[in-house]
């Protein structure tokens, strides 16, 4: 039976295991439509006395039959999304917790009351309703002996993916403590490779991959939010599996917290390979009295045939469905840290504001520095009071000019975080996530404020309303700059409290969108340190890294867009010589990396010579001519040999265009051209071909007198086939190549 009719029927019921009716979940109409695969499929096996088995993998668009899955796979050991110990699972169980005893009470309880922790350790649940509906299923099940009950959520969302969660219920009388609660996937034995990311402040999502060999690969986030070493996908595939080729299966957690990320081979009893993950929850911090519940986060699965970009374009495809993804053209911002930092002063704004409208720019931020006593980063942080020293008439001088200018107006916040030296910490030093009475250690001169508080997030509601109301305050960049130590919270006696602050600043956003629903929002943390689906979900941009060394962001970019498309990635222009790196960078390369995001400009360009700007604009014009294919097309990623270049780009999804780049980032290994080939699109269609790349172009490193790409006619499948040579380039160029139907 395949999901996909808006009816509520149970399935499998009390039947038993040999003969039960299996349930197929996917979301075939809405798959990627590509490659061996339309989109994932999961499916569901009922049993009468276990929780239903899985199936999980790439489902062709004529669908699939569970009951010839179910014969296909009669010896594969079954696995369901929460294995079990008590099952004979030897491997990571899917639930881990315990049920505080009577003997917790301590000696008054005396020696009857048993011990004070670890029963019902090991439950072990049967089922007991299954239902589904249009493109989804839920299966309750309970352990009556252990007072636990179970629902799992499974859904097939639009991209092609499918994601579950679990709920746990305590309906005993004693607290149940939840160590873990994690949603699990079986994959098939020819899995043997695992892809996942490392990475640190201004180097985030560097890829790495391995062998999986017997027992546990476990990535575990622990700052108390996702983090610039996130693993922020786990791929696991066949060896081999690349971009455009390989079985492969992805998985992420949607959550802005502490994390666990998992893939687990166990050798015997029979053998088996699977890949899943959930919140990481601290000692004793989900700890469920009578009644209560805890439901783990969403956890996505893509599965294709067809490679990395198949499974990136399952997860585009889902965040360009979400209610909150931007539905107007990204327009070109101009942030001013790296132009003036701390250093506000109204006729150096006014004049970058003048220059950015002249070449193009549509949004112009201004980031840290504008609030009381912010000459640097030492102070005033949780306050938000405009700064009366510096903007003796508030915002509205410049808000008013820079929309007089043509230009939205955006304005940065931290508001999780407090500097010790403001009036908010001296007033209330008590509203700080601390673990007993001692103050954790200060990063970037902050403390983080618990959001768990009600009095503190109805202050940070009041003063940030309060500004979106009193000036014209188009966007706002939420940053987040450092991680959390001692995550307890003094209204919980120190008692742990990460899981509530990432509920508690969702609460906040979401209370704020909905005051202010014309507000843009851009979630920043020290760069890249906070990008997963729980937060895209809420915002229309995120900060990619700080990080603007355009060579160090051609990686950066390149593996974040992994889960995330190109229109949230904010990708700006940096000064000729990068502030990170201290490396100089060409503009057109620079430009080139920031034209496959959401293009802006992070320069001081009163600095820039004529020329520079001419150039600049350029760049801006070919972004706005493209930005409707580069923010709504399939991201592609072509395989090179020779890694000292890159070929990516996107296609329209109805196959009239595309928009190719070669970057040359290193000298090559020869001169032999590469083949850039383009795939998805029309084979028998014919293109013309046309190098679009603005500004001067210095000679080929062949000596061609032209440097510039002649236009050509092909068909569709020549390209896809053989691809248009290009001779290696210049260290440090891009070529920009403009393929569109005639």
């Amino acid at each position: 039976m395949t999901v996909g009719d808006d009816v509520r029927a149970p399935f499998g019921g009390s039947s038993a295991d040999q003969g039960a009716a299996g349930l197929l979940v996917a979301n075939l109409a809405t798959g990627t439509g590509t490659g061996s695969g339309s989109g994932t499929g999961l499916i569901l096996f009922p049993r009468a006395a276990a929780l239903p088995s899985v199936w999980v993998g790439s489902v062709p668009a004529a669908g699939l039959t569970p009951d010839d899955a179910a014969a296909l796979l009669g010896a594969v050991r079954p696995c369901s999304l929460l294995p079990e110990h008590g099952e004979g699972w030897f491997g990571r169980p899917g639930l881990s917790g315990h049920r505080l005893g009577q003997g917790a009470a301590g000696p008054a309880a005396g020696p009857a009351a048993g011990p004070a922790a670890g029963l019902d350790w090991s439950p072990l649940f049967r089922p007991a309703r299954s239902e589904h509906g249009g493109r989804w299923a839920r299966v309750e099940a309970a352990d009556a002996t252990a007072g636990l009950e179970l629902l799992t959520e499974i859904e097939a969302v639009p991209g092609g993916a499918v994601r579950v969660r679990h709920t746990l219920t305590n309906r005993g009388r004693r607290p149940y403590v939840v160590d873990s609660l994690e949603v699990v996937f079986p994959l098939p034995g020819r899995v043997g490779e695992v892809l996942d990311f490392t990475g640190r402040q201004t180097a985030e999502r560097i890829p790495q991959r391995h062998r999986i060999g017997d027992g546990l690969w476990l990535r575990e986030g622990r700052r108390g939010h996702t983090g610039h070493d996130s693993a922020t996908m786990v791929v696991a595939g066949v060896p081999g599996f690349a971009f455009g080729r390989g079985e492969a299966y992805g998985l992420h957690v949607a959550w802005s917290g502490n994390t666990v990320h998992r893939v687990e081979r166990i050798p015997s009893g029979p053998g088996v390979t699977t890949i899943g993950g959930g919140e990481l929850l601290l000692p004793g911090e989900i700890t469920l009295a009578e009644g209560e519940s805890y439901a783990t986060p969403w956890v996505y699965l893509a599965a294709t045939g067809s490679g990395l970009d198949d499974l990136s374009a399952q997860f585009h495809g889902y965040l360009r469905s979400l209610p909150a993804h931007p539905r107007s053209p990204r327009p070109v911002n101009l942030n001013v840290w790296e132009a003036v930092y701390f250093g506000h002063d109204f006729a150096k704004l006014a004049a970058l504001a003048d220059l950015a409208a002249d070449i193009g720019a549509e949004r112009y931020v201004l980031d840290d520095g504008w609030f009381a006593g912010r000459r640097d980063d030492t102070t005033g942080l949780g306050d938000w009071q405009v700064d009366e020293a510096v903007w003796p008439q508030g915002l509205s001088q410049l808000a008013d000019y820079v929309r007089a200018r043509g230009m939205q107006f955006g304005l940065w916040i931290e508001p999780e975080m407090v500097n010790p030296d403001s009036d908010l910490y001296r007033a209330h030093p008590d509203w700080i996530l601390a673990t007993g009475q001692r103050r954790p250690p200060l990063q970037r001169h902050q403390l983080v404020l618990d959001l768990t508080r009600p009095e503190v997030s109805a202050y940070l509601l009041d003063r940030i309303a309060a500004l979106l109301t009193e000036y014209p305050i188009d966007y706002i960049k939420w940053d987040c700059n450092r991680d959390i130590i001692d995550a307890g919270s003094g209204a919980r006696a120190g008692a742990p409290a990460a899981h509530q602050q990432a509920l508690a600043v969702y609460a906040l956003l979401d209370e704020l969108r909905s005051r202010h629903p014309d507000v843009e929002w851009e979630s920043c943390a020290s760069g890249g340190g906070r990008i997963d689906l729980g937060m895209l979900e809420r915002v229309e941009r995120v900060w990619t890294s700080d990080m603007t060394d355009a060579l160090a962001r051609q990686s950066i970019q390149r593996w974040t867009g992994q889960l995330v498309p190109p229109e949230y990635l904010g990708a700006h222009v940096s000064a000729p010589f990068s502030h990170q790196s201290g490396r100089y960078m060409p503009l057109s390369l620079r430009c080139a990396t920031a034209l496959f995001g959401h293009f802006g400009i992070e320069w001081d360009i009163t600095q820039a010579a004529p020329e520079e700007l001419a150039e600049l604009a350029a760049w801006i014009q070919l972004y706005k001519q493209q930005r409707a294919l580069i923010h709504a097309g399939r991201v592609v990623r072509i395989d090179t040999p020779d890694a000292t270049a890159w070929i990516h780009g996107v296609v329209a999804a109805d196959a009239s265009a595309a928009l190719m780049s070669y970057v040359q980032l290193d000298e090559p290994r020869n001169d032999q051209p590469a083949a850039l080939q383009v795939p998805g699109l029309a084979p028998g269609r014919r293109y013309r071909v046309t190098d679009v790349t603005p500004g001067a172009r210095p000679p080929r490193r062949t000596g061609a007198a032209d440097a510039r790409l002649p236009a050509v006619h092909v068909s569709g499948v020549a390209l896809a086939e053989i691809g248009l040579a290009i001779p290696p380039q210049r260290t440090l160029t891009a070529v920009v190549l403009l393929i569109e139907a005639t």
